[in-house]
C-alpha cells in the first residue's frame, strides 16, 4: 500500500465547501485509491484541508497525480483553492495497515525532516520502541516515509483530546521508553499540526 497526503490551501470560510467538492473528486467513477481521512487544520497553519488516500498499485497513485496535475479544476475546488501539495509516502514496514473509524476525533500530524541517510536508523529505532511504549503508540494511526522531496517522515496520531495527548506523551517520556532511541538524532526540522475530521471522513 502507498499513500498520498494532499494539502489544499483555501480561505478559512471556504474550507467546508472545498471539502465537499474534494469528496466528489475522490469519489469520481474514474478515480483510483481509497479515501482514508479528510481533516481541516485547527492548530498550526489554518485554512488547510488534509486528504489521505491509500493505493494498492503505484500506477494508480501516479494516475491520480496526473489527473490532478492536468486538470483545470483539481479536486473540483475551483478558485477557492490557493495552493495544492501532493506528497507520496510508503508505510513503515512493521506497522499494521491503517484502521479507520472513530479514533478519538483529535488528530496530530507530525513531520520530521531527516538528515540524509537518517531514514534507516529512524526505522530501526521505531521498530524497537513501538511495543515498549504501547500505551502511547496505541494512538498511532500510521507512520509514513516520503517517496519524494526531502527525506522525511510523517506520523499521524489520534486522541480523544489534547489533554490525553499531553498526558500520554509525558508518561512515555517519563518512563524513558520514548522517543525511539536513535530517532531524534536524525531530525533536522520538526513540525506539528492539529487537525479535526471534516465531512464524511473514514478516520474520524
Amino acid at each position: 500500500m502507498l499513500y498520498e497526503l494532499a494539502t489544499l490551501s483555501c480561505p478559512l470560510l471556504a474550507v467546508g465547501q472545498v471539502a465537499e467538492r474534494a469528496q466528489v473528486w475522490i469519489g469520481d467513477s474514474d478515480a483510483k485509491g481509497e479515501c482514508l481521512g479528510c481533516w481541516r487544520t485547527e492548530i498550526g497553519t489554518l485554512g488547510r484541508l488534509l486528504i489521505l488516500r491509500g493505493f494498492e498499485a503505484p500506477e494508480d497513485m501516479t494516475g491520480e497525480r496526473r489527473r490532478a496535475l492536468f486538470s483545470a479544476n483539481p479536486f473540483h475546488a475551483g478558485a477557492d483553492v490557493t495552493g495544492l501539495e501532493m506528497e507520496s509516502y510508503a508505510p513503515f514496514p512493521f506497522l499494521p495497515t491503517i484502521r479507520t473509524g472513530n479514533r478519538g476525533g483529535v488528530y496530530e500530524f507530525r513531520t520530521y525532516r531527516l538528515k540524509p541517510g537518517g531514514l534507516a536508523p529512524t526505522l530501526a529505532g521505531w521498530e524497537a520502541a513501538i511495543d515498549l511504549a504501547r500505551e502511547y503508540t496505541a494512538h498511532l494511526v500510521t507512520n509514513l516515509y516520503a517517496l519524494d522531496g526531502a527525506p522525511r517522515i510523517t506520523h499521524i496520531w489520534a486522541f480523544d483530546s489534547l489533554e490525553e495527548r499531553a498526558d500520554l506523551r509525558a508518561r512515555a517520556y517519563g518512563t524513558g521508553v520514548w522517543p525511539p532511541k536513535g530517532g531524534p538524532e536524525q531530525i533536522v526540522e520538526a513540525t506539528s499540526t492539529i487537525a479535526l475530521p471534516q465531512g464524511p471522513s473514514p478516520l474520524r
